[in-house]
């Protein structure tokens, strides 16, 4: 490798690059070259055990490489980052970076690699691994810089900077390196050219996501609203723009790009603290150009994309992150502000003509929409009864729109795109499980399209997605029971809609139940578990409907294996009492299982 190595440093204190073919060939040479090492550096981690001449050999190795990143961006190497041997080499390089950090950076890897130190502070004197970040990140600083319009190197260069980001160890010791404070307190196009670029917008997400977990780790207001300050200020300018050119491209550009770094940041907040930070920056005073945006340019879904994917990150309640104090009315403050985003956009979205890409133009937007919607709902973070007792249309409004918006999507369409389809139903489990009656005051032909819907996602090749449906309809089924089978007098108005929807489509849950038994019975599908739920609630939402199937599939069976097949039946319902606890629950779900590996039995 020497040779090369050698060859590669003449040439970049020459004036020029000179011959660009006989330096191209020599640029993928050593790409492959480092990918050997970072190969046989990679050995370490992988087989957990470490020799000390291996590590000798891999010092060795690594700190060619390591010279190698000294000489890449200097001279007249610095004029060629337009070149993909140039790309190649510095994702080679990358690569082994990744390897590298793996197996010896890290206390507990430093103290367990004192031979490799060793050497590489004899040969290079990087004798611990906080040296050895700074040229690390020296490199990762310089590819943000020089790779503007290389979307697959500034993406690498993330990948590495995410990993060392987001380790424990390493994240602390990131915030040691004078390099890794310039980036945060400088992160702006004219510092890295990447950002402004267009190619690369959502790089950007990933940008902001480091950076916002090394803020976080920090665990300083103070530093996080020296940090927001650039965001703010565009927040400002975005603020001042008139309407009529806040639909300009370079208002657009600069909307989507701070949708991007906010969404990052979003992602970074874990905790109930930092999620406080960035919830307090943004309510109330930037929420309205949120609103102002996606109402202006709804017909845009590069505006629109961002926008919502923000949103849909903002309502998430990862690891109890939206937690708020008792007497604080920040989550129902939230759900308003999402609301009114939502029907802003589902209202104007459905005005508008079908394009050729209806996929990129309407759907995208509106499956985002339902599972922002969803997180929302189920995110245990707000009193929906609130709503109605004081007469505020929030919740009503969302709910409204948002089925609109999934009536405005044929079925068929609902399940040929499959980002469509798990957000559907996701959204339909959530409803029949939390609000279930809005869905039982719809109009009957409204009624019977959803549940209908609901048994064509059951027959579906997506595990996740028929489980969802059969949530939806064990809450279903289970209403019926508790409040029209067994329920008490005089019914509830919900249960009055449920028995006038049931009594105009008689066959809607039979249909149900037989679709359950078939796929249980002739299908290896694999939410069995999932599966026996709604079935034993429909069971018992009618005993002569399940004679009546139990007859059907009997006689669809040849003569000799009727008996047979009679007495599996008999077994499904023993010790099966007439209720739907949860001992219940499971005992039927063990015969169900029985059930069925008797029935198939020849």
């Amino acid at each position: 490798m020497e040779p090369l190595l050698q060859a590669y440093t003449e040439r970049s204190r020459l004036p020029a690059p000179g011959d660009a073919d006989e330096l191209s060939v020599i640029e993928g040479q050593i790409a492959w070259m480092v990918h050997i090492i970072a190969a046989i550096v990679k050995v370490r981690q992988v087989t957990g055990v470490s020799q000390e001449t291996q590590e000798l050999i891999d010092a060795e190795l690594s700190a060619r490489v390591l010279q190698l990143i000294s000489v890449t961006d200097t001279g007249a190497h610095t004029q060629r980052y337009q070149e993909l041997s140039k790309q190649r080499l510095d994702r080679a390089i990358l690569i082994f970076v990744q390897s590298f950090r793996r197996s010896y950076v890290g206390d507990q890897a430093m103290h367990s690699s004192k031979q490799l130190y060793g050497r590489l502070s004899e040969l290079l004197g990087l004798n611990d691994h906080l040296i050895l970040l700074n040229v690390i990140v020296g490199k990762i600083a310089t590819n943000m810089k020089c790779y503007a319009e290389s979307e697959d190197v500034i993406d690498h260069t993330l990948s590495l900077f995410l990993d060392l980001a987001t380790g424990y160890m390493t994240g602390k010791l990131l915030l040691k390196l004078e390099s890794v404070k310039f980036i945060i307190a400088n992160h702006s196009p004219e510092n890295f050219p990447f950002l402004a670029e267009y190619k690369c917008s959502r790089s950007r997400t990933t940008f902001y996501y480091i950076l916002g977990s090394l803020v976080f780790m920090e665990d300083s207001p103070v530093k996080f609203r020296t940090f927001m300050e650039p965001l703010q200020q565009v927040a400002l300018n975005l603020e001042a723009t008139p309407d009529a050119a806040f639909r300009t491209d370079v208002a657009k550009r600069a909307f989507v790009g701070w949708m991007r770094d906010l969404r990052g940041i979003a992602m970074a907040t874990n905790s109930r603290k930092t999620y406080g930070l960035l919830f307090d920056w943004l309510y109330p005073s930037r929420m309205p150009l949120l609103l102002r945006a996606i109402s202006l340019c709804t017909d845009e879904p590069e505006v629109t994309t961002p926008l919502l994917k923000f949103t849909y990150e903002f309502v998430l309640n990862k690891a109890q992150r939206l937690t708020f104090d008792s007497s604080s009315p920040n989550g129902i403050l939230l759900f308003r502000e999402v609301s009114k985003i939502i029907v802003a956009y589902g209202s104007r979205i459905l005005l508008l003509p079908n394009g050729t890409d209806i996929y990129g133009s309407k759907y995208k937007g509106i499956w985002i929409s339902l599972t922002v919607l969803s997180r929302a709902l189920c995110g245990n973070y707000v009193n929906f009864g609130v709503f109605e007792l004081y007469g505020d249309r929030a919740l009503a409004d969302a709910l409204d729109i948002s089925l609109k918006m999934t009536l405005s999507v044929p079925l068929s369409d609902i399940l040929a795109f499959k980002k469509l389809s798990k957000a559907y139903f996701g959204y339909m489990e959530v409803l029949f499980n939390n609000h279930i009656k809005f869905v039982l005051n719809l109009d009957t032909n409204t009624f019977i399209h959803i549940v209908s819907s609901l048994e064509s996602g059951l027959k579906g090749l997506d595990a996740g997605i028929s489980s969802q449906c059969a949530s939806a309809i064990d809450n279903l089924a289970a209403f019926y029971f508790n409040n029209i089978t067994s329920g008490d007098s005089p019914p509830s108005p919900a249960s009055v809609n449920l028995a006038r929807h049931i009594g105009e489509c008689p066959n809607l849950f039979p249909q149900i139940l037989k679709t359950l038994f078939e796929i249980m019975l002739f299908e290896d599908a694999g939410n069995q578990w999932s599966l026996s739920r709604p079935i034993l609630s429909l069971i018992m939402t009618s005993e002569q409907m399940f004679s009546e199937l139990r007859a059907h599939i009997l006689a669809s069976q040849t003569v000799d294996q009727q008996q047979r097949l009679s007495q599996c039946f008999d077994k499904l319902m023993t010790d099966v009492n007439r209720n739907l606890e949860p001992k219940n629950r499971d005992r039927f779900t063990q015969n169900l299982t029985a059930f069925r590996r008797d029935f198939r039995l020849k």
